[in-house]
């Protein structure tokens, strides 16, 4: 008896409710990853800002520019 029960409550969904449902649960996914990864990385550039990290990354990119350009002069203009 318990076993009829389960059968006529079970849920059956159509084909387009459930594509409808997945598409509204996928944007919404997205939406939150969007958003929470553009509130982790404002925080990690304010971090930045205050660490004073930006000469340290400018100055190892020009040593990698100029160690790239040493060793290629041809892709010198």
């Amino acid at each position: 008896m318990a076993k009829q029960r389960y059968e006529q409550s079970s849920l059956k969904l159509k084909m387009h409710e459930i594509i409808r449902n997945n598409f509204i649960g996928g944007f919404f996914w997205a939406l939150g990853a969007t958003v929470g990864l553009s509130i982790f990385f404002t925080v990690l550039s304010m971090i930045a800002k205050n660490l004073d990290l930006v000469p340290i990354v400018g100055s190892f990119a020009s040593d990698v520019i100029d160690f790239i350009l040493a060793t290629n002069p041809n892709l010198h203009k």
